[in-house]
């Protein structure tokens, strides 16, 4: 009785935290509502082939990775032929590739330039040079091993950029991943606004401090092109009324003097006397420090706050700056500054992305794959039912009970572990359906063969149950053990089968050995039965 006792608890207080776990996604179905409304807040979470969502493939623009590093050289071989006074005409960039040119003034230089590149940059390699009127000019090319461990890193850590920004914007259950050496594969379910998402996923997110050009001449750049020194941009202004946009052309001098890399929060705040929303940026102690200078160096000219090649504002600089925190306005709504408060909370990608592939995934879809997946458990679950009933008589029943519970305690187990549920993971669940039964017919032969040989209905039951439990561990931890794996190393749709199979293996193991003994146990000696219906 003392055994029977402490199984008693075990199951009450199962079932009782199953309630717990599984009445707000009820209660959330039953009243049509986005979110659970009572505690512990926590539902299932359905996956992009039943509630609908964004599907996505993105292309990595590796090769802008590499660009990108190669103009981060000019400076430091321009240092290295100043250290060396070595007349040079500049290191320039040439158009549309990853290469880098540099106009030596005397041919005799051209050894000694190379030296310097196989000494301070062993990266880097000298292609081609073309011999003038006394002047020479080197092309150079990042070496191949390491272009492409540029593109490896590009591709990566926009694949973490990317991450960190979609938790951020809030979505459960993202499937991100990498598809081939840089394209990425991202899956939002339960996503509607698909605009914001693609900004926001999309968004290079690079920003940059840089002075108004004051002296330039607006409309002889627009004529023509922009002075030497100066670039042509564009100062974006949204009425938060109407949602009209106004473009406004600036003059922005090229250089950068802070960027978005010292950038250490970024958040959306809200201007009571402008009535708008604005993003407040702070810097760390070096991003401070020279935001500080910028500031004190240029008292009365404007700053322009430039994304992505886009004016967001240019305010005048009425004063020294200290503390390290600045402003972003633009005449935002709310979701926008979310949107960039995130992407630049989340960091910059290290190359653009561009969209090969974009499916939406209605949920009139995800609405009929849930019927049929509901009506197949139903019909599996009924059949499985029917046979232990005609198979085992009375003891089929008490199988029942346990299935029963099993299926409940797979539900619950899902909202706990805030898992998602996907159409492979409908497809485990009725495997479990049939794993569960298996079990007690394992457990029901033991028992028959123990009445055969004249025991007791209570001897029998005790005997079954312990000869038939090692052999369902057994059977049961190998392929826990192989939905680990799954879970490991699959991807989307495969991990959904294996979460629902690991908890329906867990469940099953449970109900058969803790659940069915508790019930024959009550039934047997409560009611003092003489012969098992079996």
């Amino acid at each position: 009785m003392k055994n029977l006792s402490w199984r008693l608890i075990a199951v009450l207080v199962v079932i009782i935290m199953a309630a717990v776990f599984i009445l707000p996604t009820t209660s959330m179905y039953l009243k049509g509502a986005s979110e659970p409304d009572m505690w512990p807040h926590k539902k299932i979470n359905l996956g992009l082939d039943l509630q609908g969502g964004m599907h996505l493939v993105l292309e990595v623009q590796t090769e802008k990775a590499v660009e990108n590093a190669m103009s981060l050289k000019i400076s430091d071989i321009r240092q290295a032929l100043r250290k060396r006074t070595m007349k040079n005409r500049g290191v320039t960039s040439v158009d549309q590739s990853a290469k880098l040119n540099v106009k030596l003034l005397s041919p005799d230089d051209l050894a000694a330039f190379k030296g310097i590149i196989a000494d301070d940059f062993p990266d880097l390699e000298v292609i081609a040079t073309s011999q003038g009127i006394n002047t020479v000019v080197v092309t150079l090319a990042m070496k191949a091993a390491e272009a492409e461990r540029v593109k490896k890193f590009a591709a990566d850590q926009a694949l973490e950029t990317i991450r960190n920004r979609i938790d951020a914007f809030g979505v459960s259950e993202p499937d991100i991943r990498k598809q081939g050496k840089n394209r990425i594969l991202i899956q939002l379910p339960g996503i509607t606004d698909t605009k914001n998402a693609k900004d926001l996923i999309g968004k290079t997110a690079i920003l940059q401090f840089r002075l108004v050009d004051e002296d330039g001449d607006v409309r002889a750049a627009l004529d023509s092109h922009a002075p030497a020194g100066s670039e042509l941009l564009h100062l974006i202004r949204k009425d938060p009324a109407t949602g009209a946009e106004s473009s406004t052309p600036m003059l922005i001098k090229k250089r950068v003097l802070l960027t978005g890399d010292s950038l250490t929060d970024a958040r959306v705040l809200f201007d009571n006397m402008a009535n708008e929303p604005y993003v407040s940026i702070e810097f760390d102690r070096k991003g401070a420090r020279i935001f500080s200078k910028i500031t004190g160096d240029n008292v009365n000219k404007r700053l322009a706050i430039v994304l992505d090649d886009t004016v967001y504002s240019a305010p005048v600089i009425r004063t020294k700056i200290s503390g390290g925190q600045a402003q972003i306005t633009g005449g935002f709504v709310m979701e926008e500054a979310r949107v960039l408060a995130i992407a630049l909370r989340a960091g910059a990608l290290p190359a653009p992305v561009k969209i090969l592939e974009e499916r939406t995934v209605g949920p009139t879809l995800g609405a009929d794959a849930i019927r049929k997946g509901i009506w197949s458990m139903i019909i599996g679950g009924m059949a499985v039912v029917f046979f232990m009933v005609i198979y085992y008589k009375g003891s089929g029943l008490i199988a029942d009970v346990a299935l029963i519970l099993n299926v409940i305690l797979i539900a619950a187990g899902l909202a706990a572990f805030q898992a998602t549920l996907t159409l492979p993971g409908i497809a485990g669940i009725i495997l479990t359906i049939g794993m569960a039964v298996d079990a007690n017919v394992l457990i029901f032969e033991r028992i028959r063969e123990e009445i055969n040989l004249g025991q007791s209905p209570i001897a029998a039951v005790a005997a079954g149950f312990e000869k038939a439990t090692l052999t369902i561990l057994d059977a049961n931890v190998t392929t826990l053990i192989a939905a680990m794996v799954l879970f490991q190393f699959g991807s989307g749709p495969v991990k959904g089968f294996a979460v629902t199979l690991g908890i329906g293996i867990l469940s099953s193991l449970f109900t058969a050995l803790v659940v069915s003994r508790l019930l024959f146990d009550s039934i047997l000696r409560k009611a003092n039965v003489k012969t098992l219906s079996i």
